[in-house]
């Protein structure tokens, strides 16, 4: 589907009730936000230095690929994630499932209130878990007439 671009800024409340689709919540641009640091993370590694004093000049600064507690990346999705309010959050769990495929578009609702209902507060957690989030953002997106690529044309 292709998206008319226009010089006025458009809401998910005028391009729903144009498709006839669901509202959403949260925005696509805090979706795509969220996806695009998701894929950041997905890319790290499990540490392998079992020194981490040393120079990271020394070791080809392969520490930065390495997944570690304290990881910046994981800290700033964690913080995107709980600066969000309890509807943009179920938003995000729902759009994650209808992405990996737990239902389809006129499941929406249904996807929201099971989301809604296993809500225990650290979404972010339970988020970072999902391996392929960045894919199942994406892709629920993609079931509302969205891409991450069409926010990012709009913005570069």
């Amino acid at each position: 589907m292709m998206m008319v671009e226009s010089e006025e800024p458009d809401t998910m409340t005028d391009t729903a009730s144009e498709t006839g689709l669901p509202e959403l919540a949260i925005s696509p641009e805090n979706v795509c936000f969220i996806a695009i640091k998701a894929r950041e993370y997905d890319a790290k590694d499990e540490p392998s230095e079992t020194d981490p004093a040393s120079n990271p000049a020394d070791d080809r600064m392969y520490s930065v690929l390495e997944d570690h507690p304290d990881d910046p990346v994981r800290q700033e999705i964690a913080a995107a994630i709980a600066g969000l309010s309890e509807d943009e959050q179920i938003d995000l769990v729902a759009l994650a499932w209808l992405g990996r495929g737990d239902g389809d578009i006129t499941d929406w609702e249904d996807l929201r209130k099971a989301a809604a209902e296993a809500r225990t507060g650290r979404t972010w957690r339970y988020l970072l878990g999902l391996p392929l989030l960045s894919d199942y953002l994406e892709e629920g997106l993609t079931a509302f007439g969205l891409s991450c690529s069409d926010m990012e044309r709009r913005h570069l």
